[in-house]
């Protein structure tokens, strides 16, 4: 029998099926980053890191790749900790440790002070290799590295896959992008066996787009056409490393950051190659990509979903009663547990858990993150809830409320200036997009 060559070897296996013996992932263990200030994020990182920024309604940032790397049966999933990081604690105790989901599968591991070290992680690679003593611990083969505020849907373990079969070094996942796209991200490019040839973080140079632009023969085989301008190759910060391959990188490039200094450096020493995805992804950077992807959960077909019972994104389980809402239309929101509204009408909208919304009301294409708890008046002898809420005959459009504010009666958030950008003591607008940073309270009749 002919050998295949492995370029031929690399489209078997994108051709392979789920009849394939299945990968032992009992031989990777996955470390989460999630210790970013995430100051383009602001004022939603006001109070907690970026990955325990709630989406959907009644998820976290985090709660993604968590998921993904408990489907994909990891053998020990480490998450790294440093900015505002209690409320991200918090929320993965309550979701994977206290009900025994994966007790014993996820470790938390925050910045430290230690004899060789007295600093704060000072980037990505730095904090992998502050806690290199702990993760070493683990006897696997190879250590998946993830963003903790991204959002996809990839198979972990067909990553691991390629990278058994191309004996790669360092994989790194990529997609097709734009060249706009690309100028946020690593650039990449590969021959016809799916080795990296050249790599480049966020270019902005004319001739680096030149040099970077993938072939039209690899452009087809991505899946894509000339005409989507999709001619780059961006890499998605999803790093799969051999055990030793990570280790002497570590030791032989003490700068701080993977995309801007440790993968250049991997790619002039050892094998690197790209896992392609042509799935949705999304780094949740700017409060824009932030704005844009939740409301995009409440298309009638979003192309990214909480709906996969085979494949679930982990929530914590909340005792709450059903939504309840009377006198209200609603076209394509997402309503969580506990909401009670009285509104007008609810279209592309989230309203997340305990929502609470007067009679009168009209919001539109904006995300109401819920609140906490339920407040409620002592003069109220039904015991309804009345603060945290939205009060009566508010218009709110193209705005995110953050948890546990009150918003009083008569209330207009619609940017009739077409502001890109303010700032006051209770509300924000970034992007052209209003936000209500949590635990504010907006007064009876204010208008913006």
């Amino acid at each position: 029998m002919p050998t295949l060559t492995s370029s031929k070897r690399i489209e078997k296996l994108k051709k392979s099926n789920a009849k394939d013996s299945p990968i032992d992932m009992n031989q990777v263990a996955c470390i989460i980053l999630s210790g970013g200030e995430g100051t383009r994020l602001y004022p939603l990182t006001l109070t907690r890191c970026k990955p325990a920024v709630n989406i959907g309604g009644k998820y976290r940032l985090i709660d993604v790749p968590i998921s993904h790397a408990i489907h994909a049966n990891c053998y020990k999933i480490y998450v790294l900790s440093q900015f505002l990081s209690s409320s991200l604690h918090h929320h993965i105790f309550q979701t994977y440790m206290q009900n025994g989901r994966a007790a014993s599968l996820i470790e938390i591991l925050t910045a430290e002070q230690k004899p060789s070290h007295k600093s704060w992680f000072q980037g990505t690679a730095d904090a992998v290799r502050q806690n290199i003593d702990y993760l070493l611990e683990s006897p696997v083969e190879y250590f998946l590295i993830l963003s903790g505020d991204q959002l996809y849907d990839i198979r972990f373990d067909e990553m691991v896959r390629f990278a058994k079969l191309t004996n790669a070094d360092l994989v790194v996942a990529a997609l097709p992008v734009t060249e706009k796209e690309a100028a946020r991200m690593g650039v990449l490019k590969i021959n016809e066996d799916y080795d990296i040839i050249d790599f480049f973080e966020k270019p902005q140079d004319s001739s680096l787009y030149e040099r970077l632009r993938s072939s039209e023969k690899m452009i087809e085989r991505l899946g894509t056409t000339p005409s989507s301008q999709r001619h780059f190759l961006g890499s998605m910060g999803i790093y799969l490393f051999k055990r030793q391959a990570l280790v002497h990188l570590l030791a032989n490039d003490s700068r701080e950051d993977f995309g801007k200094h440790l993968i250049p450096t991997q790619l002039a020493t050892g094998k690197v190659s790209a896992y392609l995805y042509n799935g949705y992804w999304e780094d949740i950077g700017t409060i824009e990509t932030f704005y844009r992807s939740n409301i995009a959960l409440t298309e009638s077909k979003p192309l990214f979903t909480f709906y996969n019972e085979k494949r679930p994104i982990f929530s914590p389980r909340y005792e709450l009663p059903p939504a309840k809402f009377s006198k209200t239309h609603v076209e394509n929101t997402l309503l969580c547990e506990g909401t009670i509204s009285e509104a007008d009408h609810l279209i592309h909208s989230i309203l997340g858990l305990r929502s609470v919304v007067g009679e009168g009301t009209q919001i539109s294409h904006s995300y109401i993150m819920g609140n906490d708890y339920y407040e409620t008046s002592i003069n109220d002898h039904q015991k309804l809830p009345s603060k945290p809420s939205i009060g009566k005959n508010c218009i709110i459009s193209k705005a995110i409320v953050d948890k546990n504010v009150a918003i009083g009666n008569n209330v207009h958030l619609i940017n009739r200036q077409n502001l890109t950008h303010y700032t006051s003591d209770n509300l924000y607008i970034r992007d052209g997009i209003i936000i209500v940073p949590r635990g504010a309270t907006i007064p009876d009749g204010y208008k913006i």
